[in-house]
């Protein structure tokens, strides 16, 4: 039976990664990470209540091994169950879930549309940035939630 954290997110969906999966990773957060993804759901509940539709996990928590394997950041938020890449294609594109979230008062510490795929969302326990980012294929990270990179 699945661990529910929140009303609409449980714990098995907040951890699966396909490349743990694929790799054999174990990917089981300590009880303190938990804790944290308890965190992460509730401003996941909010996103989900401001878009009036479900939204989709992409990637939530990743152990050490597995955000090495997916090539994350070393200090991602991932690794501390603080981020997850997320689509609302029923709400619409990836650029508009990401604008609408940025237009929000929803706390949180960066917003990353990432290459046009998917929504990341970061938070940090003490003074969180609101920082809007976009990254491309070719770029490195640009501020603003952009359509697209910029000409030249």
């Amino acid at each position: 039976m699945p661990k529910k954290l929140s009303e609409h997110f449980t714990l098995e969906e907040m951890i699966f990664s396909q490349t743990a999966a694929r790799k054999g990773l174990d990917n089981t957060p300590p009880p303190e990470i938990v804790a944290n993804l308890r965190v992460m759901v509730a401003t996941l509940e909010e996103i989900r209540t401001l878009l009036g539709v479900p939204i989709h996990v992409n990637s939530g928590y990743r152990s050490l091994a597995v955000n090495k394997a997916v090539g994350g950041s070393k200090n991602s938020a991932h690794i501390l169950g603080l981020a997850t890449d997320l689509t609302a294609h029923s709400f619409g594109t990836v650029l508009q879930v990401a604008r609408k979230i940025a237009a929000s008062g929803i706390v949180y510490d960066q917003l990353i549309y990432e290459f046009g795929t998917w929504v990341h969302i970061g938070l940090r326990k003490e003074a969180p940035r609101r920082e809007n980012l976009s990254i491309f294929s070719g770029t490195g990270y640009l501020k603003g939630i952009l359509s697209k990179p910029p000409a030249g």
